[in-house]
């Protein structure tokens, strides 16, 4: 009897002992995990875009204009679409986009209204802006990189303006039985896509003018000549005197004399004539562009 009692208090104390070192170990196991998060390492933080010395940094905004009507009933794909800028845009004190300077868009997919009350479709991609020296500058519609975050933003846009970007997925704007018209002045705005160093040196001419105090003569209407210009295919780039001026077909308004116009698309050669200007005349011309082989 006796023996059994021992033998029961010794199994009571070794089951005690065994819990209060069970215990003592998950407690253990615990600080040791609280202290290795407590001591992790946090995060690093992506480092900072460096600074641009000169140049327009991305997202700077850029406000333009459309140059003409634009419907889904005489649209067509990869047709060229000009918008104007309408404020300067500066680095510092230096303009590097002028104010009347040209932007460039392209319609990606255009239908007219169809039967059965289906909708037209205009879709139109905005390019690029020209700066002041000649060079061109990528746009996108919206602020940020691609993805569905600009989706609200980007139909905020449609519906304030009904006027239709795609920067990275399209997105369709409907108008039930009817064609997508977006008329001839509608404002949107545009943003740099991406930091874009720009050369200094290319923009000294500039500098040095305003430095001078000259001001840039200007030319009255009346000794101003009409040149219509004209291409086959048309929505090909109008380059006069190294700058972009809009779209075939265009007409533009030139001083007298000297010019070199350039018309230039995509998959074909470019054509450039050297054209004398008089006060107050009017000059046509046509380019038939030849496709590249």
């Amino acid at each position: 009897m006796r023996l059994t009692t021992r033998i029961t208090a010794l199994i009571a104390v070794c089951s005690i002992c065994s819990a209060l070192v069970l215990s003592q170990e998950k407690a253990s196991k615990k600080d040791k995990k609280t202290e290795q998060s407590q001591t992790a390492t946090p995060a690093t933080p992506a480092p900072p875009r460096p600074a641009l010395a000169f140049g327009l940094a991305e997202d700077t905004p850029v406000r333009l204009k459309l140059t003409r009507t634009m419907s889904s009933k005489d649209a067509k794909a990869d047709e060229r679409v000009d918008f104007e800028v309408l404020e300067d845009i500066k680095v510092g004190d230096v303009i590097v986009v002028e104010h009347g300077a040209m932007a460039i868009a392209t319609v990606t997919e255009a239908h007219p209204k169809r039967t059965m009350g289906r909708a037209g479709k205009l879709n139109i991609n905005i390019d690029y802006v020209q700066l002041v020296d000649g060079e061109k500058v990528t746009l996108r519609a919206v602020k940020g990189g691609s993805g569905g975050t600009h989706t609200a933003a980007m139909t905020g846009a449609m519906v304030a303006t009904g006027i239709l970007f795609f920067p990275a997925a399209p997105f369709f704007l409907f108008m039930h039985g009817k064609d997508i018209t977006i008329p001839k002045g509608t404002e949107v705005s545009a943003y740099v896509a991406a930091d874009t160093p720009l050369d200094p040196t290319k923009f000294n001419k500039q500098v040095a003018a305003a430095e001078s105090g000259t001001p840039k003569p200007e030319a009255s209407a009346t000794t101003m000549s009409a040149v219509v210009i004209k291409s086959t295919p048309d929505g090909a780039e109008i380059i006069i005197d190294s700058k972009l001026v809009g779209t075939t077909p265009s007409t533009v308004q030139l001083t007298p004399g000297e010019h070199t116009i350039v018309i230039d698309k995509a998959g074909f050669k470019s054509w450039q004539r050297t054209i004398s200007v008089t006060a107050g005349g009017v000059i046509n011309l046509e380019a038939t562009l030849e496709k590249l082989p």
